[in-house]
Order: C-alpha cells, then sequence, then structure tokens
C-alpha cells in the first residue's frame, strides 16, 4: 500500500499529459533544460574566476560621463 508500481506512475504520466498537453509539457521542458545549462556555466564561470590571482581579476569600471540636461519624470 505505501509503495507505488509502475503502473501507479503511468497514470500519473497520462493524467498530466491530458491536463497540460504533450506541447505545454515540452515547451517546459526546454525551458528547465536551458536554466540547468544557464546555471551550469555560471557555476564554471565563478570557479574559473575564483582561481584567477587577485591582480587579474577586474575589480570594476568607472564610467565618466556628463549629464546635459536634468529631466522631470
Amino acid at each position: 500500500m505505501g509503495s507505488w508500481s509502475i503502473w501507479h506512475w503511468l497514470v500519473v504520466l497520462v493524467i498530466v499529459m491530458l491536463v497540460f498537453g504533450t506541447k505545454k509539457l515540452r515547451s517546459m521542458g526546454q525551458d528547465l533544460g536551458g536554466a540547468v545549462k544557464g546555471f551550469k556555466e555560471g557555476m564554471k564561470e565563478g570557479t574559473a574566476a575564483a582561481d584567477k590571482p587577485i591582480e587579474a581579476q577586474q575589480v570594476g569600471h568607472t564610467i565618466e560621463g556628463e549629464v546635459k540636461e536634468k529631466t522631470k519624470g
């Protein structure tokens, strides 16, 4: 009674497909996959930046400019 068999999961899958439709499930899967891929790339960039010596890392940039006119918004 406490365990779920393969037939229970198949019934749940069929119900989910009927509720959401295959097109919506496919787009949600692609979105989730893209998010995971972006997260992994961000983690690789973070570890690569942490491995560099502190002198080689960019600390910040200053953008100089001049305001010509103040607008009311």
